[in-house]
This record gives structure tokens, C-alpha cells and sequence, in this order.
């Protein structure tokens, strides 16, 4: 993977550049984040929020998370791609994987609140799996 990525919402007003490598990878099968997206989990990478340039407008979405502490999810106003994620920390944020201009070198490293995973989907048996988080 080349340090620098890009990516954007579906219709193109959104578009953003990290100059970092992530972080952490990773699918949350929170209730929440299977609400948020219509399926099973969301899949994200955490970056310095440091390293990313937006272009365009991004609303959020906050909520409270499961640790209390609100989180919010930025989406594109115009088309309703989702596209990041506010953890807690502010020093980060999360992208969702399905923005990235080339997904396929998105590689998760873990599984997490796969306490809330639904039956019918199927974890990679080589991640490691967090029930909930601390």
C-alpha cells in the first residue's frame, strides 16, 4: 500500500486525501454502525485526523456510543454516502472502507462488538474478535 490514499462519496462533492498509513483496520458489528449501513457490520480504517484533507461538504450524525461518549458518522449531504466516523479521541477518525477510491488493499485486522454480530453472517475465523469494547 502507497502511504497515500483517496477517496469519496458516490455522486463526487465529497472527496478526501490521508497522507498517513492507518492505524488500525477493522469490521464493527455493532448495532449501530449494521444500522448505519444495512447490513451486517462497517468496515474502517483509523487515521490521524491530522492527515486528512476534505473537499466539500460533510454533515454529522451523532449519537451516543456504546461507551457513552458520542460518536459521529459523516456522511455526504447530497447523495447519503457514508464516509467517516468521529471516535472519541479527537486526534482520530475513522474512514469507512467502501469510500476509498481503491478498496482492495483494505485489509481488516480485527473484529469488534461481535457480541452484536448476527448469526447469518460469516467472521473471518483468522481475526481476532472483541466482544465489546472496554
Amino acid at each position: 500500500m502507497t502511504i497515500k490514499f483517496t477517496g469519496g462519496c458516490l455522486c463526487g462533492a465529497v472527496r478526501y486525501e490521508c497522507s498517513a498509513e492507518p492505524i488500525a483496520m477493522g469490521n464493527c458489528h455493532c448495532r449501530d454502525c449494521q444500522r448505519a449501513t444495512g447490513t451486517a457490520y462497517a468496515s474502517g480504517l483509523l487515521v490521524p485526523q491530522s492527515a486528512v484533507t476534505i473537499t466539500g461538504e460533510v454533515k454529522y450524525y451523532e449519537v451516543i456510543g456504546d461507551s457513552g461518549n458520542i460518536v459521529g458518522r459523516g456522511f455526504c449531504p447530497n447523495c447519503g454516502s457514508r464516509l467517516f466516523s468521529k471516535p472519541p479521541i479527537p486526534e482520530f477518525m475513522g474512514i469507512m472502507a467502501g469510500s476509498l477510491d481503491d478498496p482492495s488493499w483494505f485489509r481488516p485486522t480485527m473484529d469488534i462488538y461481535t457480541a452484536s454480530a448476527q448469526p447469518w453472517d460469516y467472521m473471518n475465523p483468522d481475526l481476532p474478535k472483541i466482544a465489546k469494547m472496554p
